[in-house]
């Protein structure tokens, strides 16, 4: 029996110390461990910024460009789905990111989609990604225009590619 309350006590102690670690050292390291982020430098890697300034050029005062948006805020889950294949549906399509959404300056309303392709895009699963978001967008009615990363852009083919082609999927 004397054996015993050591081991009690030691339990006791444990305990006091994990109650410590859980609730009072995030606080005195001031948010250190309980929020371990740092800024990215910046949103668009080159070659999407130099993309995103002809697209915007091209597209005109009608229209507003948004970058790096997710595929769920662009289309949702059609409604009469059992809850588990709704989830699952959503799942597919609430990590996935556009590099541009084309909306309608007046309202904002999701117009199109454009997408910039560099050499990763090649990949088998990066190219199995690919066809899952033009048809999930091709699904819910949105045209999704895709481009080529090139060194130079020309405002006028971006223009034409987009304006003057069918409002469906397109590869330029």
């Amino acid at each position: 029996m004397h054996g015993l309350y050591p081991l009690i006590g030691l339990l006791i102690l444990l305990f006091i110390v994990a109650l410590f670690i859980k609730f009072f050292l995030p606080v005195l390291f001031k948010g250190q461990i309980a929020f371990p982020f740092q800024k990215e430098p910046v949103l668009f890697t080159p070659a999407e910024r130099s993309f995103l300034g002809v697209l915007e050029t091209a597209l005109g005062n009608q229209f507003r460009v948004m970058g790096k948006v997710r595929l769920a805020d662009v289309i949702k889950v059609k409604p009469g789905l059992s809850g588990s294949s709704r989830q699952q549906a959503f799942n597919r399509i609430q990590s996935k990111h556009l590099d541009f959404v084309v909306c309608d300056a007046k309202d904002l309303s999701v117009q199109f989609v454009v997408e910039l392709d560099d050499s990763s895009h090649q990949q088998s699963g990066r190219q199995a990604r690919d066809e899952f978001i033009d048809k999930a967008l091709a699904a819910a009615g949105v045209p999704v225009f895709r481009f080529q990363v090139k060194r130079t852009y020309s405002i006028q083919d971006i223009h034409g590619a987009i304006f003057e082609q069918p409002a469906t999927e397109h590869k330029a």
